[in-house]
This record gives C-alpha cells, structure tokens and sequence, in this order.
C-alpha cells in the first residue's frame, strides 16, 4: 500500500490544521540557519586543521569533527518543525538555550567576535520567543499541562 492510502497519524493532523503558521517557518528558519552556521564553522575548522599550521592539529580537527556532529539537531529541528512534529520543540528549545552562554562569551571577547555574540544573541531571543509562541505551539499540537480533546 501506498502512503497516500495509509496517511500517517502526523500528516493527517497538520493536513487538518491548515496551512503553517509563519511563525513556525521562522522558528524552523532560525533553527536552520543555525545549523548551518556550525557545519560552516566546524568545515572550515576541520580544514584548517588539516591543511593548516594550528597549535594543535588533533584540538582543530576534533573541534571540527565536533561542530559538524553539533549541527544536527538544530538541522533535525527545523526540519521537524517544518512538518509540524511536536517533538522538533523541545531540540530547537535545547539549541537556543545552548547558544545563549556561547553568545555571552563572545560578548565578554575584545575583538571582532562582539558582532557575532550580538547575532547569536538576538537570533536565539527571537527563536525562543517565537517556539514558546501559543501559534507556534498549536501548530505543532503541544497542549498544555491538564489539558485534554474533546
């Protein structure tokens, strides 16, 4: 049998939800962009690792190697959140949360890291606001505590 005969239990209910909220594309968007930004930075530390002259090769390539493995559940997130699984929530939550102490280091940093601890900051303020939205959180069919169908 086909998946169109058999739809899944998911599909069916954000098939009957309507269309996305754009909140939930942005929050997907953020999470997304996210994840892409640490497989940019953990490819070019692994490359410089290899084919550069860092202080220590084996710290530059398993911080790469470590950076690639990281984007995953932003990457896993947006996607999630984009097909309106209830899970996606909680990982794209983690991610934020996880970026805000890495923002805030790059704020205390005297350099040119200040502007990316300012971008970091804001896109994971945004990206909290925006999954703890109650569109957002309709959306992907979370209710809340003592809250039950009809």
């Amino acid at each position: 049998m086909s998946s169109e005969q058999n739809p899944t239990p998911g599909a069916e209910a954000a098939d009957e939800a309507g269309p996305r909220p754009g909140r939930l594309t942005a929050a997907a968007a953020l999470a997304a962009l996210e994840g892409l930004a640490l497989v940019v930075g953990g490819v070019w530390m692994l490359v410089e690792g290899l084919t550069g002259h860092p202080a220590d090769r084996t710290a530059a390539v398993t911080g790469g190697v470590t950076l690639i493995v990281l984007a995953l559940l932003p990457l896993l997130a947006a996607r999630g959140l984009l097909a309106r699984r209830s899970w996606s929530r909680g990982p794209a939550v983690m991610t934020q949360l996880m970026a805000l102490p890495v923002a805030y280091n790059l704020l205390q940093a005297d350099s040119v890291a200040i502007p990316a601890g300012i971008a970091l900051a804001a896109v994971s303020v945004a990206s909290l606001v925006l999954l703890v939205n109650p569109t957002t959180t309709r959306a992907l069919g979370i209710r809340g505590p003592g809250r039950v169908e009809k």
